[in-house]
C-alpha cells in the first residue's frame, strides 16, 4: 500500500469480511482472522482485487520496505537533499548499498536509481503544480546540482520540457505505485 486512500479502502473491505485489523500502515497490514470462517484464499482474493499481494519471500519483503522507505522519504516527509539516498538506505536497513541496489534490481523491473529518479520527478511535478516555489528552489530542494540538470532529467523522464509542462495543459501525474 502506498497511499492513505488505499489504506482506507482496504480497511473497509477487510472489515466487511470479518477480518480484524490490528495495524495498517503504508506497505504492511497486521490482521487476525478465523481460518474456519475466512480462508486465506479469500483474503488473498480481496488483496488481489485491489492490486495488492501477500509477500512471504524475505527478499521481496525487503524490496517492498526499500520501496516504501524511498516513497516516504521523497513524497511524505520534508525531503532533505543533503542526505544522499544511498546513505539513508544504508542507515535505515543496516546493509551495504550495493547489496540493497542489486536486491532491488533483482526483484523489480528497474534499477533502484531509476526508481528514485522517477519519484523525484513526480515530486517535482507536484511542486511545479503548486506554483509556490521557483524552479531553482525546487531543484535545490530535490537535490539537483542545477536547474539545467533538473530540466534535462525532467525531459528525459516525461518527454516534455519543464517550461512546456508549466505552460500545460498539465500531463496527468502518475500514481506512486505505478513504477
Amino acid at each position: 500500500m502506498v497511499c492513505n486512500c488505499c489504506i482506507r479502502l482496504l480497511s473497509k473491505e477487510l472489515a466487511l469480511d470479518g477480518i480484524t485489523m490490528h495495524e495498517i500502515k503504508l506497505g504492511t497490514i497486521d490482521i487476525s482472522y478465523d481460518p474456519k470462517k475466512v480462508p486465506l484464499k479469500v483474503i488473498e482474493g480481496i488483496l488481489e482485487e485491489f492490486g495488492f499481494e501477500i509477500i512471504v519471500n524475505k527478499e521481496k519483503i525487503l524490496v517492498e520496505q526499500i520501496r516504501q522507505a524511498m516513497i516516504e522519504l521523497i513524497h511524505h516527509s520534508t525531503y532533505n537533499a543533503m542526505v544522499r539516498n544511498s546513505d539513508y538506505l544504508v542507515e535505515r536497513f543496516g546493509m551495504s548499498y550495493p547489496y540493497i541496489s542489486s536486491l532491488f534490481s533483482k526483484h523489480e523491473n528497474t534499477t533502484l536509481e531509476k526508481f528514485i529518479i522517477f519519484h523525484k520527478i513526480e515530486k517535482v511535478k507536484e511542486l511545479i503544480e503548486y506554483g509556490e516555489l521557483t524552479l531553482s528552489e525546487i531543484a535545490y530542494m530535490m537535490g539537483y546540482s542545477s536547474v539545467q540538470y533538473l530540466s534535462t532529467q525532467f525531459k528525459s523522464i516525461t518527454g516534455v520540457s519543464v517550461t512546456d509542462y508549466k505552460a500545460g495543459p498539465l500531463q496527468a501525474r502518475k500514481g506512486l505505485d505505478s513504477f
